[in-house]
């Protein structure tokens, strides 16, 4: 067992703390049929990155704000299957309000049902597509995650599953921990991640101080 000391911890959200993956997949199929792509091509793009970054990328010369509409309605409609993953609860429980936040590539209003419906406690403050400019994997996400708590993203533990979120992580600066429940583990490796784990049933919180925490890892890159 690793022991990491950090200030606090900035969570990814889908395919980290709750397991949306088929919902994201069954939004996405849908609009790249539509579109006239490659559904699995599509949906392989779309994960882990704001929805709109890929709109813009298949369709540039679309009304990408109205598309964008249609995706997050059906996402926000769609919540089948949209549950917590492993040890996520016991996790979040042990740790204290103002030493955690979320950092999202959903929109706002998606992220709030989608934390809602698997039963999460919703952070006070947190990151979402609505609230930057340049998504993952530009370090932007995690740089206002980290000042959002009055930390420096240096000082800060990301959990991620995407490469494109730990990409982001690793470019402010932070430790990023990779989950293996999207992306294989050579891809997560490539990314750059310091230390891969199943879910959140392999990480603990062994030690609060003024000074941080002590995140204890049980299995690693």
């Amino acid at each position: 067992m690793n022991q990491v000391h950090c200030a606090a911890l900035l969570f990814d959200l889908d395919g980290v703390l709750i397991d949306s993956t088929p919902a994201v997949a069954r939004v996405w199929a849908r609009w790249a049929i539509e579109h006239g792509f490659d559904s699995a091509q599509v949906v392989a793009r779309a994960h882990g990155r704001p929805s709109l970054t890929t709109i813009r990328e298949l369709l540039p010369d679309a009304d990408h704000e109205a598309e964008n509409r249609v995706v997050e309605r059906r996402e926000i409609e769609d919540l089948d299957g949209v549950v917590p993953l492993p040890g996520v609860l016991d996790l979040l429980a042990s740790i204290p309000s103002n030493r955690w936040t979320i950092v999202t590539s959903c929109t706002r209003a998606l992220a709030e049902v989608r934390i809602k419906h698997a039963g999460l406690p919703v952070p006070k403050r947190f990151i979402t597509s609505t609230d930057i400019i340049h998504g993952k994997p530009d370090p932007e996400p995690y740089l206002k995650a980290a000042a959002l708590l009055g930390f420096r993203a240096s000082d800060c533990v990301v959990l991620e599953d995407a490469p494109a979120g730990i990409r982001s992580g690793k470019a402010a600066g932070a430790k990023v921990i990779a989950f293996r429940t999207t992306a294989a583990e050579p891809v997560l490796r490539e990314a750059g991640a310091d230390r891969i784990v199943n879910n959140c049933a392999d990480l603990r919180v062994t030690s609060i101080s003024q000074d941080g925490m002590i995140l204890s890892v049980s299995t690693n890159l």
